[in-house]
């Protein structure tokens, strides 16, 4: 099992017997973000000279950002992203850390905490950070006898749980989400990300009803509903079906949702179970006053486990007010600060969308001031709620642009305009705007890390010079996100002009830090030849980052050709097995088919394989190649051999193929040879590596059939032997027109321009930076340059550069099916998702 921050094998905190050390014992039940929160404010003060301190942790991992599992189950971050204090910090700061060991009991009479490994630790202070958890409605069939949760139903509060989820996206296609706020919207986001058809189940009127009104919820819905997901509102979940694993649920209005997936996202319930078994006072949750004490006066309880004056908060800033109190209280640097309550704002981004929440969302009095401005088409509703000329409440969803001055407004009672209506909107003189110099130094900015205005100028001032270093000082913007660009504001005004490039930015891989020019020297300086033996060299303190392994095998690949060693750990999934892994588990395989073009051979032995190998789906693909769907892993190396036919590249980042219209043989409106000339061109350029994918086409004239004109390299004929050269172009996700590049008189000096233009984005490209990013950012005039007057000398480099890659091309299909480069990599797959078959008519 993975361990998230681990420490080397080994290490151990660091401290004196207990009868020698003089310090008191403070004792934190709860690693996550409260109770670490806790400890760093305690150090901070000081408080490593005044305690011993020893943190339980249910989960085996260090601290994480919890906010974060959201863009970790979508594949947005990594979980070493979100690690905020791994377990090598405990060890520096002497904590004893005793991860994934659970409290049972608390004896306050002999003060004494009770572990499940049998352990007895003594305090003189404990602090009960025990979070929540995720709660499961009561519904038939959801546990097993044993009271596990029945296969395929996951909760959605721990990093365990997200990577179970994770795994699960391999095999599973259909999902249902129970419960319709911000965990479950950012659940069904992220599993629709992964190819899932996604249901989303609420039992309230209208989505995240916690903190919006119901106009505001049914915008929020017709958001969701456009990305695809379909959303149940109203209605619980009574039942759910199957025996080994989850097959479906049962609504209360009768109906049944298929689903081999279901995540229970239906709000959270304090732990309360240690305090209970304790006898300690638990009413909602534990009971604690104004200095977050509890009924004991040596027990205090922080976080969401917490009941302070009737109130439990479900939101991290109010921890983080809890963990100043209690440090100020226990460390003396304030003895008498008191807890009085939160006043809750936040400002996250909800599937995609943007809201902030601050104070009620709806009247309360009858004199309560209500404006509102809604645009359901815009995906925009805008609400404030005043009280006796003070601002009480607001709602922001869809444009948060306002959300700094009515912060402002909510926490400090700031003046309001006369004219609410400048509330939401700005009018031409900008009243009621504020800028980041108005702003007061103990202004919140990151809801989700406790920053204040005051502690980013402090970085800067402490010797912060570019926003990255101030983000990683202060983890700003290390949490949801929503607050970066007001973090930036706040960094650039700080350093009143002299702020630095954040040298992070320009760096090829987060492990190395060095741009790509320089890594390149360096990789050729010193002869390193394989990702480890780059990372052994050049990351700091030799350390592995598996971020940056893809592109490292890329870069070397460019640089070496087939002198690179190749680590097959260094490498996705389709680089690993040279074929395009699908949802199910299996892969797709698509053999080279030079300009479209075919034989009645090939078509005869691609059928074959087909039925021998009971392929469930055979489909043309837009590059005018057969693409096989559905082959296991195990099956590959036979299928390539019994093909006899090339790879045709379409799982890696590589030229992958040159689409082609017929041309001048047989159209009647062909100007050239646009098929010959485009097989010569995938013959030339085949398997050439990449920072991206290359995709190409070449069109007999401008009526463009081939779609030249969206390609990263588009070749247009244009009549008397003269071909016009585009680069950048794209019909994806993003669609833009290729720029000329230039107009040529012979197929040869396509060849040569095509080439020189492959290997100048190749050494200067970022990773996965497509060509219709790098021709805009490098700008088309110096490419022209570079390329067409060798203006800075490089064009005999480029040719031999691309002349050595093109040397270097070896058959993937036939390397590895003659002899796979491990014992493992065709070994069967992950179990398998039958698929329905394709009828063909």
């Amino acid at each position: 099992m993975r361990v998230l921050g681990a420490r080397p094998a080994g290490a151990t905190a660091l401290h004196l017997d207990d009868d020698l050390d003089p310090r008191g014992r403070l004792v934190v039940v709860g690693n996550g973000m409260a109770g670490a929160r806790f400890v760093e404010e305690v150090l901070e003060r000081g408080g490593g000279d005044q305690f011993r301190i020893t943190v339980f942790g249910d989960e085996p991992h260090g601290n994480y950002n919890r906010i974060m599992l959201s863009p970790v189950l979508a594949g947005e971050s990594s979980e070493d992203e979100i690690v905020l204090n791994p377990h090598d910090w405990y060890t520096d700061n002497g904590i004893d850390l005793r991860a994934g060991v659970r409290v049972e009991r608390i004896d306050t009479a002999a003060k004494q905490v009770h572990a499940a490994d049998g352990s007895v630790t003594g305090y003189d202070h404990l602090v009960l950070a025990t979070g929540s958890y995720s709660f499961v409605p009561p519904m038939a069939g959801v546990r097993r006898d044993d009271g596990s949760l029945l296969s395929g139903v996951y909760g959605f509060r721990t990093i365990d749980e997200t990577r179970a989820m994770l795994e699960a996206t391999s095999r599973c296609t259909r999902a249902v989400v129970m419960g319709g706020g911000l965990l479950g919207l950012e659940a069904a986001r992220a599993l629709q990300g992964h190819g899932l058809q996604v249901e989303l189940v609420h039992a309230m009127p209208w989505l995240m009803n916690a903190q919006l009104d119901a106009e505001a919820g049914a915008i929020l819905k017709r958001s969701v509903e456009s990305l695809g997901i379909t959303v149940h509102l109203d209605v619980l979940a009574t039942e759910v079906l199957g025996a080994d694993s989850v097959e479906g649920v049962v609504l209360k209005d009768g109906r049944r949702l298929d689903c081999d997936l279901l995540v229970v996202a239906a709000g959270v319930r304090p732990h309360t179970d240690v305090a209970v078994r304790s006898g300690l006072e638990v009413q909602r949750a534990i009971v604690v006053d104004d200095q977050l004490r509890t009924d004991d006066p040596d027990v205090y309880a922080i976080g969401e486990c917490a009941q302070h004056r009737g109130e439990v908060y479900g939101l991290v800033a109010p921890a983080w007010e809890h963990a100043k109190v209690l440090a100020d209280v226990l460390t003396g640097t304030d003895p008498a600060a008191d807890y009085t309550g939160s006043r809750t704002a936040t400002k996250l981004k909800v599937a995609g969308v943007d809201v902030a929440v601050m104070g009620v969302s709806t009247p309360e009095r009858d004199d309560d001031e209500f404006l509102v401005i809604s645009e359901p088409k815009r995906g925009v509703h805008l609400s404030v709620v005043i009280r006796d000329d003070r601002l009480v409440g607001a709602t922001l969803l869809g444009d948060t642009r306002k959300v700094a001055f009515l912060t402002q407004a909510f926490d400090r009672g700031a003046p309001l305009p006369e004219e609410r209506i400048r509330l939401l909107v700005d009018l031409s003189d900008g009243a009621a705007e504020v800028g980041v110099a108005e702003m007061p130094a103990d202004s919140q900015v990151c809801n989700c890390n406790g920053v204040s205005k005051g502690d980013i100028c402090g970085a800067v001032g402490g010797g912060c010079g570019s926003v990255g270093e101030v983000m990683d000082r202060t983890r700003a913007g290390k949490g949801c996100g929503s607050c970066t660009s007001l973090v930036k504001q706040i960094v650039e005004w700080a350093a009143d002009g002299e702020l630095a490039e954040d040298p992070a930015a320009s760096y090829y891989v987060p492990g190395v830090p060095m741009p790509k020019p320089e890594l390149i020297r360096a990789i050729r300086e010193h002869d390193l030849r394989s990702v480890s033996a780059v990372f052994a060299t050049l990351a700091p303190n030799g350390k592995d980052d598996a971020r940056s392994k893809m592109g490292l095998t890329s870069l070397l690949k460019m640089v070496w050709g087939h002198d690179h060693i190749p680590e097959k750990d260094a490498e996705f999934i389709n680089d690993r097995v040279h074929g395009n892994i699908q949802r199910d588990g299996t892969f797709s395989v698509v053999p080279q088919m030079k300009g479209g073009v075919t034989t009645p051979a090939q078509l005869r032995r691609i059928a074959e394989v087909a039925e021998k190998y009971e392929v469930p789906m055979v489909k043309v693909t837009g590059g005018q190649r057969i693409d096989l769907l559905g082959v296991r892993k195990e099956d590959l190396p036979a299928m390539w051999s019994d093909l006899g036919m090339p790879s045709g590249y379409a799982y890696g980042k590589s030229m992958r193929t040159v689409k082609t219209c017929v041309g001048s043989d047989f159209c009647r409106f062909g100007l050239d040879d646009s098929t010959q000339l485009g097989i010569d061109l995938e013959t030339r350029f085949q398997g050439i590596e990449s920072p991206a994918k290359i995709k190409m086409a070449v069109v007999g004239c401008p009526r463009n059939c081939a779609e030249a004109y969206v390609k990263d390299v588009g070749v247009v004929a244009v009549g008397s032997g003269r071909w016009e050269v585009y680069v950048g172009g794209a019909a994806g996700a993003t669609v833009r027109k290729g720029d000329l590049l230039a107009t040529v008189d012979s197929p040869q000096a396509v060849m040569t321009l095509t080439g020189r233009f492959l290997q100048y984005y190749r050494e200067n490209a970022n990773w996965l930076e497509r060509t219709y990013d790098f021709v805009p950012r490098v700008g088309l005039d110096k490419i022209k340059r570079v390329l067409l007057e060798d203006a800075e000398g490089l064009c005999a480099d480029l040719d031999a550069g691309i002349q050595r890659a093109i040397d270097a091309y070896r058959d993937p299909w036939g390397q590895d099916a003659a002899e796979p480069a491990t014992p493992g990599q065709f070994r069967p797959a992950l179990p398998l998702v039958a698929l329905p078959k394709v009828p063909v008519r």
